[in-house]
């Protein structure tokens, strides 16, 4: 047994802990889809920057605000990951749905509440932005699909190993 760290010997160690697992990756999803919403739509497209209403340096303040959340969210979703790695308690089926359930859950959230509810901005500006907003909520809900599909088929999995 190894006896180096705060958490060596717990009785946890080297069990699965699928709800951790699913909320740490979660976070990680969630952090990657608005790393990729901020580097393809707001650095490399021009489309957009998190909040519009307001002169151009507030919103490339805005834009520095979010990736700077985006990375500390990556970067603490990663130290946790890690911990769950090393002490053999992550449980992969949880972690992959986590991953695209917060993924998507940020996809849904920015469309529905940062475009249409608070109107922080819009996908794009200049057209019509009726496709763009379907195909952005659309891209959302099917990684809420996948991360659904993936926690049943985890969950089911688990509970074959504990019968």
């Amino acid at each position: 047994m190894n006896t180096s760290g705060p958490w060596a010997g717990t009785a946890t160690e080297g069990r699965p802990e699928p709800r951790r697992s699913l909320l740490v990756c979660a976070v990680a999803g969630a952090a990657v889809m608005a790393a990729v919403d901020e580097i393809v739509f707001h650095q490399l497209l021009h489309w957009h920057h998190f909040y519009d209403r307001s002169t151009p340096g507030v919103a490339l303040l805005s834009d520095g605000l979010l990736h700077t959340a985006e990375l500390l969210a990556l970067v603490a979703a990663s130290f946790l990951f890690a911990d769950l790695r090393r002490r053999r308690a992550l449980a992969p089926g949880h972690a992959w749905s986590g991953a695209f359930l917060g993924a998507g859950f940020f996809q849904v959230f920015d469309g529905i509440v940062d475009h249409k509810v608070l109107r922080l901005h819009q996908v794009r500006y200049g057209v019509d932005v009726t496709p763009y907003d379907w195909a952005w909520n659309l891209a959302g809900l099917a990684l809420l699909l996948i991360g659904g599909v993936l926690l049943v088929r985890a969950r089911r999995a688990g509970e074959r190993r504990l019968s």
